[in-house]
């Protein structure tokens, strides 16, 4: 009786102890994962996929039942609010007669050819091209500068964006899913999701390359 008194207490301060780590990685990674998605939408050079599969990866180790939704709200919610707030940039800078740096960085990520795509592709398709734009690797300037080329205001712009960032946040979610199910320690199915990322995100651009040399 004494034994198994003394197995449940060790028992439950290891759990006391699991759910108290967990709890620290929520305070800290919530936030610090918002932030970085919201800044890598304003930047489009952080790796956000690789962000939130990596987060995703965390989440499916941990115990607390909602941490996985909680990982997709925070990821989708920064996507589109990132992208709100760049938007406007782009719409600021094109009624400017000087411009704004945020239009240049827009302008210098999206290649003429690129850009001619996605204005035909708009023109055709309308708001189903800008909740496709985000789930193609490089596709999200181009729509989005061929969105202020055509003077979209900023509400039929994030009538669009909003299911596009809820698509990609869902997407790389599932890449850290798998990641994180094929291994049992959380840093490998990290590594797994964001090698799956990074070449998800490559592939189409050496394809291209390949397609031209030949």
């Amino acid at each position: 009786m004494r034994l198994l008194l003394v197995v449940t207490a060790a028992a439950g301060s290891t759990a006391a102890t699991t759910s108290s780590v967990e709890s620290a990685q929520q305070a800290i990674g919530y936030p610090t994962l918002f932030l970085l998605v919201l800044i890598g939408a304003l930047v489009p050079v952080v790796p956000t996929g690789a962000l939130v599969s990596s987060a995703a990866v965390v989440a499916f180790h941990q115990t607390a039942p909602f941490a996985l939704a909680l990982v997709f709200v925070t990821a989708s919610l920064a996507a589109f609010l990132g992208d709100a707030a760049l938007y406007w940039l782009g719409r600021r800078g094109l009624r400017s007669k000087n411009g704004s740096r945020w239009l240049e960085a827009i302008r210098s990520r999206a290649p003429e050819e690129r850009l001619e795509q996605a204005q035909s592709k708009l023109a055709e398709h309308g708001v189903a091209v800008l909740v496709l734009s985000r789930l193609v690797p490089a596709g999200r300037i181009p729509v989005m500068l061929a969105c202020l080329l055509a003077e979209w205001p900023l509400r039929r712009f994030a009538r669009g964006n909003g299911p596009a960032c809820l698509a990609w946040a869902a997407t790389y979610q599932v890449i850290g899913i798998l990641g994180g199910s094929l291994f049992p320690e959380p840093w490998e199915g990290v590594v797994v999701a964001v090698a799956l990322t990074v070449v998800i995100s490559v592939a189409p651009g050496v394809w291209r390359r390949v397609r031209s040399a030949g």
